[in-house]
């Protein structure tokens, strides 16, 4: 699995539509084939900084992400949006097909 986090950092005025901004691009991706999860979330301490974090099935399918003609459209599209060049982190997990479950907590009875 590719799993992949961005952060960006959208200016003041854009950032209220970012969300409807990114929308077909988002709808796009996850129906590509291989895509696993592609989840934006608003930072609670930057209002102006949204968080992506999406997987891909593997290297093939996170390759045909980036080829294709979506991405290429909100590539040129976000790029009036946002403030600086976002920042990412992209990794290869062996053995992983999407969110596993954490150990540490699950819900009781109050």
């Amino acid at each position: 699995m590719i799993f992949i986090t961005v952060k960006f950092t959208v200016r003041p005025e854009r950032s209220d539509e970012w969300l409807d901004l990114v929308d077909d691009f988002t709808r796009a991706t996850r129906e590509e084939p291989g895509n696993l999860f592609f989840e934006w979330s608003r930072s609670v301490d930057s209002p102006h900084q949204f968080v992506l974090v999406e997987a891909f099935r593997d290297g093939e399918a996170g390759a045909a992400h980036v080829e294709s003609a979506h991405f290429q459209a909100a590539m040129d599209t976000m790029s009036y949006a946002i403030a600086e060049i976002p920042q990412i982190v992209s990794t290869d997990i062996p053995g992983m097909d999407g969110w596993g479950r954490m150990g540490e907590v699950a819900p009781r009875e109050a």
